[in-house]
């Protein structure tokens, strides 16, 4: 058999087929996915965050980033599932005798010679889950006209980045990456519109930008995201007060900490403490006030909550517990925080932590739910010609049929690209399942699916190694999964919960 420009690169017999197996040719780095005498090969990082993919797990047919639990086809490497919004580049490969060859050269994508679609899809919102449809509208084949409007449209950003990196100093501003290469844009055609939308007329299929701009359009998607809560107590308006939710706030919450030492963090959710870990790197002090016993207690049960307190204590982190914020106090700028008990802290900056609500204020002849929120059947559609993703969405999970809002960006990204394949006219249901990492003191802890109030929680491992999985049962089935530092078994965890889980199975698979 001749190999022209393929490399011999391992024994088929050496190649497991649960894991990948990455090897080099020249300085490219090939991962190899085996399927029982057959063998592909792909790029060896995700696309996503440059994860190195043989860390993580193949189950289902799916290659299962380590990291953010992004899944690709192992057949053919096309995505399957955010936050990567790109399948993996694909090499070459055969076996012949045992052995495995693969070229370094990547197979060529053949180019799209669709006729233009006279249809034009509108999407408003420009974070996470508006790259995601964007992307997705053409891998659906979509060839009509895309128009992509919301704040940040130029270029959309990850801002999981803000409350993890930028905040610390381990990032600044101008690095934190971009959703999508910015080539991708102008190679598939896609119009940027740099100006919040300010009315949605959902029967006209008509929308107006706050540039004056009115786009009629034949499908829209709705991924506007979440609107912080800003603390409503006497002197919120007082200078180096903050909410963080973009990189502008990032901006002005660095400038506030240049020569100040004293931070106050008010609420004890994701963002607020993902903050107070940023801080102490920076050597500030940090007190954080919440209501609650423990962080989490709710999401995660006291357990896992008292583990989050713990390692922030241990880190130089003060908590204020079951207390509230009643007033900030300051001239120029706040200088202390009173809270309900009297108590007074010191304070040189204060950021305010303390949740979202949807923004969906422009919407018109659209029913939303008490909360803001934006009903949406399993293909995220709320309307003729409507659909919803994010933060805004209101949605039935799989199995349970709970309806939710989820504020976690992979899950917007999930919602966006259903939404986008049914925009398309292809028919695509939401059967995700919600996942979201958070960083504290140089760990990530992961969460798996969704649950509040967990009946039981069942813990194997150390939770103040931490290095653990935690099973957070509703009756008898595995309702959420939060981890550390066990990513190729949360991976496979990642595809089993699809289907209802007990504590035995969700074992099972976890240590396969």
């Amino acid at each position: 058999m001749q190999h022209q420009k393929m490399h011999k690169v391992a024994r088929l017999g050496d190649l497991p087929e649960d894991r990948g197996t990455r090897v080099k040719i020249a300085d490219t780095p090939v991962m190899l996915v085996r399927t029982g005498d057959t063998v592909h090969a792909y790029a060896a990082d995700c696309p996503h965050a440059g994860a190195p993919l043989e860390e993580g797990a193949i189950c289902n047919g799916r290659i299962v980033c380590p990291w953010h639990k992004g899944t690709f086809d192992a057949s053919d490497g096309s995505l399957v599932e955010p936050p990567a919004l790109v399948g993996l580049t694909r090499y070459p490969a055969s076996v012949d005798d045992g052995d495995v060859y693969v070229s370094p050269e990547p197979v060529r994508q053949q180019e799209d010679r669709r006729a233009p679609d006279p249809a034009t899809m509108f999407i408003a919102g420009a974070g996470a889950a508006g790259a995601a449809a964007c992307a997705a509208l053409r891998e659906a084949g979509f060839s009509g006209r895309i128009v992509l409007a919301g704040g940040d449209a130029r270029m959309p950003y990850d801002r999981t980045s803000l409350s993890k990196f930028v905040v610390a100093g381990d990032m600044t501003p101008a690095d934190v990456p971009p959703l999508l290469d910015p080539a991708f844009f102008s190679k598939h055609g896609i119009e940027r519109i740099e100006s919040e939308i300010v009315r949605l007329d959902a029967a006209k299929k008509e929308a107006e930008l706050a540039d004056g701009s009115v786009l009629r359009y034949d499908a829209a998607l709705v991924c506007t995201g979440g609107i912080p809560k800003p603390l409503d107590v006497p002197g919120a308006a007082l200078a180096r007060v903050h909410l963080l939710r973009n990189l502008e706030d990032a901006r002005a919450i660095l400038a506030s900490l240049d020569g100040r030492s004293r931070a106050v963090i008010v609420g004890a959710g994701f963002i607020g403490l993902e903050v107070a870990s940023c801080l102490r790197r920076r050597k500030i002090d940090v007190t954080v006030v919440a209501p609650g016993k423990v962080p989490f207690a709710k999401q995660f049960g006291e357990r896992i909550g008292g583990m989050f307190m713990r390692l922030h204590e241990n880190n130089g982190v003060s908590f204020r517990m079951n207390a509230h914020v009643s007033a900030l106090e300051g001239g120029d700028g706040v200088r202390e925080v009173v809270l309900d008990n009297g108590e007074r802290v010191a304070a040189d900056i204060v950021i305010a932590g303390t949740g979202v609500k949807p923004a969906t204020s422009f919407l018109q002849r659209v029913e939303l739910a008490d909360d803001g929120g934006i009903p949406v059947d399993a293909s995220m559609c709320a309307a003729p010609g409507l659909y919803a993703a994010g933060d805004v969405a209101r949605f039935a999970l799989p199995h349970s049929g709970e309806r939710v809002r989820i504020e976690h960006w992979r899950v917007a990204q999930q919602h966006a690209r259903v939404a986008a394949y049914n925009m398309a006219g292809a028919k695509r249901e939401y059967a995700g399942v919600p996942y979201f990492w958070t960083y504290h003191f140089e760990k990530t802890f992961d969460y798996l699916g969704h649950t509040s109030e967990p009946d039981e929680v069942v813990i194997d491992g150390e939770l103040d190694g931490p290095q653990f999985i935690a099973y957070l049962m509703k009756g008898s089935e595995v309702g959420a999964i939060v981890s550390c530092d066990r990513n190729e078994a949360t991976a496979r965890l990642a595809e089993a919960l699809r289907e209802p889980l007990t504590l035995e199975a969700a074992r099972r698979a976890a240590n396969a």
